[in-house]
């Protein structure tokens, strides 16, 4: 049964689709410039493996947000068939969650692998990353998958205590709100975005202590280091991770303090935040690695052209 969805409803989801699909082509993109590469190959350095997993996590998460938002605002009653609404938010959770670990994961490799310190133990993480960073991303995975099943098992519980079962066993019927059990989730999601937030936090510090540290060895010297401009690369990209959790952490707080208030104009601040940050990074990481971006701008480039020729 299809809803009576107001004008701002309408509009809502037409920015939101334009975010997600663009985000999604975005992600796409890279995904499919790295599987090419791998087979012409047949192999991926750390870097590349970690922006693989990111671009396909992402490229998944904004398809299944977009089709939650679809459903939502055009065809509402579905998400009251049994296990609809349960199996949504949770691969919606597991996504969002590998989405950040991964992230993490790539700003813990650009850490490690760009920053000097004679510490023993961090000589060992640089001289093994390649080796660690594989076990990393399975473990982030598994974690994201466990927080995944948590959240099924939630939302599961709150429609079986809060809702009626009818129609023959194939639909719910609400007769309470359910958001008020939801903090669980919240609580979940905050953890998430906590620790990945902090592992961002102590990679820029990180980086910027020895970029400062090189820089000043080599004042005497008035001569570049390719050291120094790859401190500089690996932090550009870490800002950038901090810019995006920075913002993605105000609207967590948002989510906390509005989401059980129906406060529908600030519920779109947040979803238009969460559908921007996958395409935006990963845009901005594309520009960021000199190959993606220069079979970006040759996509571009070819595109010009033809509609120049039309």
């Amino acid at each position: 049964q299809q809803s009576n969805v107001t004008s701002f409803g309408a509009t809502a989801l037409a920015i939101i689709t334009l975010e997600a699909f663009a985000g999604m082509w975005i992600n796409a993109f890279l995904v499919c410039v790295l599987c090419i590469g791998w087979v012409q190959k047949k192999t991926l350095n750390s870097n590349e493996k970690i922006l693989l997993l990111l671009g396909c996590c992402r490229f998944w998460y904004l398809c299944i947000s977009w089709i939650h938002s679809f459903l939502s605002q055009i065809y509402p009653y579905c998400l009251y068939v049994h296990h609809i609404l349960q199996l949504l938010q949770g691969a919606y959770s597991f996504l969002n969650c590998s989405n950040f670990w991964v992230s993490a994961c790539l700003c813990i490799f650009y850490c490690i692998k760009i920053a000097n310190f004679r510490n023993r133990f961090f000589i060992y993480l640089k001289v093994n990353i390649d080796e660690i960073m594989p076990w990393l991303l399975l473990a982030s995975a598994i974690f994201s998958l466990v927080i995944g099943i948590l959240v099924y098992n939630i939302i599961d519980k709150a429609v079986c205590e809060n809702l009626n079962f009818t129609c023959q066993g194939r639909c719910w019927k609400a007769t309470i709100r359910i958001e008020e059990h939801l903090y669980p989730i919240h609580f979940l999601t905050g953890f998430v975005y906590t620790t990945s937030f902090m592992v961002v936090i102590f990679s820029a510090v990180f980086l910027l202590f020895s970029l400062w540290r090189h820089k000043s060895k080599m004042q005497a010297n008035s001569m570049k280091s390719f050291s120094v401009n790859a401190h500089i690369r690996a932090m550009k990209s870490i800002l950038s991770f901090f810019i995006m959790y920075s913002i993605n952490f105000m609207s967590l707080i948002l989510t906390l303090i509005y989401s059980t208030k129906y406060q529908h104009h600030v519920m779109f601040l947040v979803y238009l935040i969460q559908h921007a940050f996958p395409g935006v990074h990963s845009l901005i990481l594309i520009f960021s690695n000199p190959k993606l971006e220069k079979t970006l701008l040759r996509i571009f480039s070819c595109v010009k052209c033809k509609v120049c020729m039309r």
